[in-house]
């Protein structure tokens, strides 16, 4: 994608959030259309497969809080009519890709490295040559995938087999797109796969060569596997170390392990969603999981040490003081999930008082002996003369 489709491109409009869209508006708009368009929910739907590819591309520049204030600045700059020239009427030639340093961002886009201070060092120091001649590096393409773990896998961490699709060169045409390995220059481009275009007032941009598609050079022969592309699809299966304490919904990063570049440009990126399956018995809060315990009348009553059980090791004794009231949390430190710095979150234990549905009869006669024995207490006086006071 040449660099004035990225900067024209609106990723607000993919998404279908607004621009002034929160973080969280934009995650959850993204997440919400991956899982519709997502390769492995439509099998063989080439329409979603592109559509899945644009949302992805969206999500990392609006997902990336400075990528996205260099993407409005930059469809702010160019959008409205970009720079015009001066009293002077000079004349100026640049690339476009200048403005972001020339290299690619995660999903194909124009990169971010240089900012916008570069496009004044690059257009004033070009002079009326242009563009540089010489054929650039091409970044690979980020791929996408996603995981579902069991919860413990989630807390302690996973090595999980994942299988990719991605574009890498052509091993019928070893990545030349000729059949016989034999493509030659294009003349639209000499090789360069750049070419200028004049836009008024003595300005140009620079896009990739329509003819050669930005490779420089042209099959005689087209590959019949990659049809002169010089690239082809690719299945490969990864083991991807999932680290301790991730939580559901968390994306994943994994530098340079996305589709090869082309011309010595540098691998893509590899991202992964991971999503967690519920537990019958835990559940989490942030590096703490979180349990609910039973206990009877008695033992919140009179106070009592019980038994809690731990994910995946020994159980841990909790002293239950006299008086403990329904619903209250005692916490268990360093028995939670791993944090980022190797350390434990907490158990956080949650008291729930038991009121038995029979009784024997000896536990009936000790309730109404202690029903007698606190008749003069209301434990709902209090509540009747806030009522009355309010």
């Amino acid at each position: 994608m040449s660099t004035k489709d990225f900067v024209e491109k609106d990723y607000y409009k993919v998404l279908g959030v607004p621009k002034d869209a929160t973080d969280a508006e934009i995650k959850k708009a993204y997440r919400k259309l991956a899982r519709e368009n997502h390769p492995d929910a439509n099998k063989g739907d080439i329409k979603a497969e592109e559509r899945f590819k644009e949302i992805s591309e969206a999500n990392d520049i609006l997902g990336d809080p400075k990528k996205r204030k260099e993407y409005d600045e930059a469809r702010a700059l160019f959008g409205n009519g970009g720079f015009r020239p001066g009293p002077g009427g000079g004349s100026f030639n640049f690339d476009l890709g200048d403005l972001f340093g020339g290299a690619q961002s995660p999903g194909g886009a124009g990169g971010f490295g240089g900012g916008l201070g570069d496009v004044f060092g690059g257009l004033f120091n070009r002079g009326a040559g242009g563009a540089g001649t010489r054929t650039q590096p091409r970044r690979g393409q980020d791929i996408e995938s996603e995981v579902t773990l069991s919860f413990t896998e989630a807390v302690d961490g996973a090595t999980v087999p994942l299988r990719m699709s991605s574009q890498q060169p052509c091993k019928a045409c070893s990545g030349t797109g000729d059949k016989n390995g034999t493509p030659r220059v294009c003349p639209t481009c000499v090789g360069t796969g750049q070419v200028s275009r004049g836009s008024g007032g003595g300005f140009s941009l620079t896009d990739p060569c329509v003819d050669c598609k930005g490779r420089g050079l042209i099959a005689e022969t087209p590959c019949e596997v990659c049809h002169g592309s010089g690239r082809a699809k690719s299945s490969r299966t990864m083991q991807v170390r999932i680290p301790a304490g991730v939580s559901d919904g968390q994306r994943i990063r994994l530098r340079g392990k996305g589709a090869p570049g082309e011309r010595g440009g540098p691998h893509g990126d590899l991202y992964v969603v991971v999503h967690v399956d519920a537990h019958p018995v835990f559940g989490r809060k942030d590096d703490n999981l979180t349990v609910t315990v039973p206990v009877t009348f008695d033992e919140a009553a009179l106070g009592a040490e019980v038994k809690v059980p731990t994910l995946g090791g020994p159980a841990v004794t909790l002293k239950l003081p006299a008086g403990t009231p329904n619903g209250r949390t005692m916490r268990a430190r360093g028995k939670g999930a791993v944090r980022k710095d190797g350390t434990r979150g907490d158990l956080l234990v949650t008291v729930e008082v038991q009121v038995p549905q029979t009784l024997g009869d000896k536990a009936k006669e000790a309730l109404e002996s202690y029903r007698e024995a606190t008749a003069g207490e209301d434990p709902r006086a209090e509540l009747f003369q806030a009522a009355k006071g309010a």
